[in-house]
């Protein structure tokens, strides 16, 4: 079974397309066992609403040493919850260096899938593709401000930046590639250039983005939409499970 697959078997399963991105805020915590226990919490508690789990690694990394450590034992408790796992790495180098990347994220840790950069073009992505029962996701239209600088300037014949990504998620017709559509910087002129690949849809929560630019898309291959502070630390109090299934509720509102 192809990620694709058994990612839309999920949100079959489940009847949601929440991703919960797991990215603990150090300085709220006491301690690194603190953190981790924070995120057995979340993780538990949020498994039976989630269409995925994403870890940020930047989160992991900043602790040093025991970040990585951290992160690979909490990936082992994701994966014993059945629950598909996006790594969230943006990684972005050669081909000999992703071929490592894909060594320790695939064959190490074995995640589902994972968040690449793509301008250092289609060679940089290729490692990746080695593993034809994982996905990637390269970056399209990120969901910061700086999009703007980059990735949905015009180019010369009227396309935009980010569209040459889509044309490398073209080149594999199984859903091994998808994109990354930031929901602060969705639109549906921005959606109609992106091919019919699975999205990762960051921006829903404390970034303010809008789910209804998503509303009648009319797409086929899966599409989750990531959640992080929202449920990690929510304004109101609710327990991670309660959260969780209110975004799952909103998510289905629109997308169904």
């Amino acid at each position: 079974m192809t990620y694709s697959e058994r990612l839309q078997a999920r949100i079959e399963a489940t009847g949601s397309r929440l991703c919960v991105g797991i990215d603990p805020r150090p300085d709220r915590h006491e301690s690194e066992a603190a953190i981790e226990t924070f995120c057995r919490g979340v993780i538990e508690e949020s498994a039976p609403r989630a269409a995925a789990f994403k870890p940020n690694m930047a989160y992991f990394e900043a602790l040093g040493p025991a970040g990585y450590t951290m992160v690979e034992r909490l990936i082992g408790q994701m994966r014993e919850t059945g629950v598909p796992v996006i790594l969230d790495a943006k990684r972005g180098d050669i081909g000999s260096t992703q071929e490592h990347y894909a060594k320790g994220y695939f064959g190490r840790w074995d995640v589902d899938a994972v968040t690449l950069s793509p301008y250092m073009g289609f060679d940089s992505v290729e490692p990746f593709l080695d593993w034809p029962d994982k996905g990637v996701y390269l970056l399209g239209v990120t969901s910061n401000p700086g999009a703007a600088d980059l990735e949905t300037r015009e180019l010369a014949d009227g396309r935009r930046v980010f569209e040459l990504a889509g044309d490398m998620a073209r080149k594999r017709g199984d859903g091994s590639i998808g994109l990354v559509l930031g929901l602060t910087n969705a639109s549906p002129e921005v959606l109609a250039r992106f091919p019919d690949v699975p999205l990762l849809v960051p921006g829903l929560g404390a970034q303010g983005g809008d789910l209804e630019a998503l509303r009648g898309a009319g797409r086929t291959a899966p599409v989750v939409i990531n959640v992080s502070r929202g449920i990690l630390y929510p304004e109101h109090g609710d327990s991670f499970a309660a959260t969780a299934q209110e975004y799952a509720n909103r998510i289905a509102g629109v997308l169904g």
